[in-house]
C-alpha cells in the first residue's frame, strides 16, 4: 500500500489543523492506520492509531482530547483532526499502515510497514 499525507501547514497556538492521508493499493480497510510524529532532534513519537474496524482508538497522552484520528475505508483515507494546537506539537507528520485486524496499541515505528511521506506542522505562540 502506497500513503500520501497532506494538510500540513502554519498556524498559530490555539488554532486547527486536519491532516489527511491517502492510500493506494488494496485492502485498506485490513490495515492499522497510524499517525507519527518527530520533532528536530527528537525521536518519532507515536501519536494515534485507528483499528481497521475504526473502533479500537489510541492517543497519546499529551494528545488526548485535542487531537481526533477517524477512517474511511471507502475512499481509503486516514485522518488527524488536530484542535487546539500548542507550540509543542511542532513536527513533521508522517503517516502509517500496519496489516492485520487486531486491536492492540501499536505504538512502535517498527510495528508498521508502510509509511507516507511526512507533512510539516509549525505552531507559532
Amino acid at each position: 500500500v502506497q500513503l500520501q499525507a497532506s494538510g500540513g501547514g502554519l498556524v498559530q497556538a490555539g488554532g486547527s489543523l486536519r491532516l489527511t492521508c491517502v492510500a493506494s493499493g488494496r485492502a485498506f480497510s485490513a490495515y492499522t492506520m497510524a499517525w507519527f510524529r518527530q520533532a528536530p532532534g527528537k525521536e518519532r513519537e507515536f501519536v494515534a492509531s485507528i483499528g481497521w474496524s475504526g473502533r479500537s482508538i489510541y492517543y497519546t497522552d499529551s494528545v488526548k482530547g485535542r487531537f481526533t484520528i477517524s477512517r474511511d475505508n471507502v475512499k481509503n483515507t486516514a485522518t488527524l483532526q488536530m484542535n487546539s494546537l500548542k507550540v509543542e506539537d511542532t513536527a513533521v507528520y508522517s503517516c502509517a499502515a500496519a496489516g492485520g485486524y487486531g486491536t492492540e496499541k501499536r505504538s512502535w515505528p517498527s510495528e508498521y510497514s508502510y509509511w507516507g511521506q511526512g507533512t510539516q506542522v509549525t505552531v507559532s505562540s
